[in-house]
């Protein structure tokens, strides 16, 4: 069974005993999140699809770290007007596996 979440602005699909990198959360190492936007819960002929939401699912998840992904340059550059700039991104992430989805 998988579900379809959504977290920071980005939708994830997830499945039990996955762990994935979402947006920051504001919860402890070792403590237990609840995603409550759920789109979408099931497999197959049972899968239930909200509208937008399924109503009473829920998927919870176990925070393992929180940290900083690689960095991303950017590089601006125009060719023959001796401009160039540089620039760098490092963005947070907390990692999360998931430990049960509760579909209603």
């Amino acid at each position: 069974m998988y579900a379809i979440i959504k977290t920071g602005g980005k939708q994830y699909r997830v499945s039990a005993g996955e762990a994935l990198r979402v947006e920051t959360l504001d919860a402890a190492v070792g403590a237990t999140v609840d995603f409550d936007q759920v789109l979408m819960v099931g497999e197959g002929d049972s899968a239930k699809v909200g509208s937008p939401l399924v109503e009473g699912a829920k998927v919870t998840a176990e925070v393992l770290e929180h940290g900083r992904a690689d960095k991303v340059h950017i590089l601006k550059f125009r060719r023959r007007k001796h401009h160039m700039k540089r620039q760098g991104h490092r963005q947070n992430y907390t990692a999360v596996r998931i430990t049960d989805i509760a579909g209603a």
